[in-house]
């Protein structure tokens, strides 16, 4: 029984050096970026990149998003250890890419320090502190669902649980683009959003832009949804077998 157990147990541990090597990597190209256009240091406003230059970001950021799917499909043998997969590399990922721009560029200067979090499919916008927080959510998540998954054979996530995550994960979602999509609607790029980088307006709007507030209101609010599903699949399996 105890053999049979251990087969079934994610090995996470190459998971982690893959993730924190992804990091690492990530990072890297980062640095060359910063090297072109932010030789006196990452700060905003930000520096709009050329067309075909967000073209390769763009390609960049599906292709590592793609290489954490892949991986978590290999890994997993079903839908909810695929998720932990996901989750877990996502998270370590993320949390490594900070470090090692720590490590190489002495940055971020704290944790409130605001970031380009990701560009699909609008550019992301966020204090480094925010996805940290997402990334220890995902990791946290991974252990509650391999417990489960080993403890009671427990493959599935219901509905209203999954629902729940996806909720709050979707108001998340909205802090992150809230900034650049309050200045695209409200001066109506978005009927040009793939050639927004050449209208002379938006770049004037855009190279001018500082955040300064960040949603945390909101955002806690997204956690908490998420925390309510990951509550409610916790309560269904303490009592299982009762």
């Amino acid at each position: 029984m105890n053999n049979w157990c251990d087969q079934k147990k994610t090995k996470f541990f190459p998971l982690l050096i893959f993730a924190a090597s992804m990091g690492f990597l990530e990072a890297i190209v980062v640095v060359y970026l910063r090297e072109l256009y932010y030789p006196d240091g990452f700060k905003f406003p930000l520096q709009i990149f050329p067309q075909w230059l967000m073209g390769v970001e763009i390609v960049r950021e599906f292709s590592t998003l793609f290489m954490l799917f892949a991986l978590a499909w290999v890994a997993g043998k079903n839908f909810l250890q695929r998720l932990s997969v996901f989750l877990f590399i996502f998270g370590i990922w993320d949390i490594f890419y900070y470090v090692a721009l720590k490590l190489f560029l002495n940055w971020p200067e704290s944790l409130l320090t605001w970031d380009i979090l990701f560009l699909i499919p609008i550019t992301w916008l966020g204090p480094v502190l925010a996805p940290v927080i997402c990334s220890t959510t995902m990791i946290l998540m991974t252990f509650i669902f391999e417990y489960f998954r080993l403890k009671n054979n427990s493959h599935k996530i219901n509905r209203s649980e999954l629902g729940l995550m996806i909720a709050g994960a979707t108001i998340i979602f909205f802090t992150f683009i809230y900034d650049l999509g309050k200045i695209i609607l409200k001066d109506d790029y978005f009927h040009s959003l793939l050639n927004v980088t050449k209208n002379e307006n938006f770049i004037q709007e855009f190279s001018e832009y500082v955040p300064v507030n960040f949603l945390w209101g909101i955002f806690t609010a997204g956690l908490l949804v998420i925390f309510a599903g990951i509550f409610i699949y916790i309560k269904r399996n303490l009592y299982a077998k009762y």
